[in-house]
């Protein structure tokens, strides 16, 4: 059997796995020693190759920019930052069609940029948002759909944990990565404003419980917060926001110094507004080390794997199969988009980076197709499969956070499709006009 033969077979393999249950970064060891055992035929050689991935995979000092981004997200989750800006987004918001709706939308794209967290952003707009929505006469289906569909924002509005481990599986900048993800950020956002407008128009009874009530309370005040509320609530994010990525893309800060910086001001937001006791900054501290070891060891054995895939050949014969097939770079990123579609109904985002990047990336780049491009392209297609069954991990926290018998599953998940809609329009603009992607860096 050929090494090429080999190494298709244990992608099969490390797939099965996954679905199996087994832990991925178990999984991708596993598959990557053993395929360099059979290959080579050397159980020494799997052995040193292991030994050399595990020092140099976490030896560089970019590494240090996931506990330092993942700590100031949990900081700034615990500081109640967004309640506050579904509140202030409320006030301005609420005469808006569909405003509670809207405002959902704006605040977690505010939320976004100060954690880069999809499953924080669902757990804590679920608490703040739904109740609020249901209140004013909103489907509770409708509204938890909102806040799921809304949530993966969270992967695309850079600082991102999805766009730093793509930069790191595929060697691209991760400051270069943030700049990619700001227009299609933006645009994502944009897109679920309109589509929520028009819904709110055209298909009223799908959001509403009763559409002239809803009509008639929109009339009213609403919400009222003065403007010195508003600034006391908002000049903290703001401020953190423009000093983590203001910095970071004028060039002042290196990415991992922009989350030392982050995280920082997260830690005196925290103190500041009085959310941080000793037990809670040991537990977010507890939390960041769990996270960053798992996500550090997910990424040593995905750097191991990638080197079975190179001894193996897979992606220069996978790259000449697509070149000879007439595919072309757009028809091989629309075929790739497709597969990670499907995988995101069965794996989670993380693990589909893991198995899929170190194959894909090599290829895209032997191509002629832009990294950056490539990776955005990458997490909207992730990210769809966190609301896509039967996986759908945003859509089931929701539901456990929400833990209401009367909202199903199923609701939310149908709720969620205007959203995927939107993203699938945002994904093929961003496989067809590459600067959008691109235009910043």
């Amino acid at each position: 059997m050929t090494s090429l033969a080999i190494g298709f077979l244990l992608i099969g393999l490390l797939v099965v796995l996954v679905i199996l249950g087994m832990q991925i970064a178990y999984a991708l060891f596993g598959v990557a020693f053993l395929g360099i055992w059979l290959i080579r035929d050397n159980f020494e050689l799997s052995l040193r190759m292991l030994e050399l991935t595990a020092y140099s995979g976490i030896s560089d000092y970019l590494f240090a920019t996931i506990p330092l981004f993942v700590l100031m997200g949990l900081l700034v989750s615990v500081s109640n930052v967004g309640r506050d800006t579904f509140e202030v987004a409320e006030a301005l918001l609420h005469r808006v069609l569909c405003g509670l709706g809207v405002a959902t939308v704006a605040a977690n794209t505010i939320f976004a940029a100060v954690t880069g967290v999809s499953i924080a952003s669902a757990a804590v707009f679920t608490r703040v948002a739904v109740p609020e929505m249901e209140r004013h006469g909103y489907r509770a289906s409708f509204a938890s759909g909102t806040v799921a569909g809304s949530s993966v924002l969270g992967m695309l509005i850079p600082p991102s944990l999805l766009l730093i481990i793509y930069g790191v599986l595929a060697e691209v900048s991760i400051g270069g990565m943030f700049l990619a993800g700001i227009i299609p950020g933006l645009l994502l956002a944009g897109g679920f404003i309109v589509m929520l407008m028009v819904l709110s128009v055209l298909a009223p009874r799908l959001v509403f419980t009763d559409p002239d009530a809803a009509r008639d309370r929109r009339r009213e005040t609403g919400l009222q917060m003065p403007l010195s509320v508003i600034a006391a609530k908002m000049t903290p994010i703001v401020l953190l926001v423009i000093l983590v990525l203001g910095g970071l893309y004028s060039g002042f800060f290196t990415p991992t110094e922009a989350g030392g910086i982050g995280a920082f001001g997260a830690f005196v937001l925290a103190l500041a507004r009085r959310s941080l006791d000793r037990h809670r900054l040991w537990q977010v501290m507890k939390q960041t080390g769990v996270i960053s070891v798992s996500i550090l060891l997910l990424l040593v054995a995905a750097s191991y794997y990638s080197r079975m895939l190179s001894i193996a050949g897979l992606p220069n014969a996978i790259s000449g199969l697509v070149t000879e097939s007439g595919f072309g770079p757009v028809g091989f990123v629309l075929f790739y988009a497709g597969i990670v579609l499907l995988m995101g109904m069965i794996l989670d985002s993380t693990s589909i980076l893991l198995i899929m990047v170190p194959i894909a990336a090599p290829i895209a780049a032997g191509l002629g197709i832009d990294l950056s491009q490539f990776g955005i392209i990458t997490v909207i297609a992730v990210e769809i499969g966190l609301l896509t069954p039967p996986f759908g991990i945003s859509v089931f926290t929701v539901h456990n956070t929400l833990n209401d018998p009367n909202t199903t599953v199923e609701q939310i998940f149908l709720a969620t499709l205007p959203f995927i809609a939107v993203m699938l329009a945002v994904l093929l603009i961003v496989v067809w006009i590459p600067a959008v992607s691109t235009a910043f860096l």
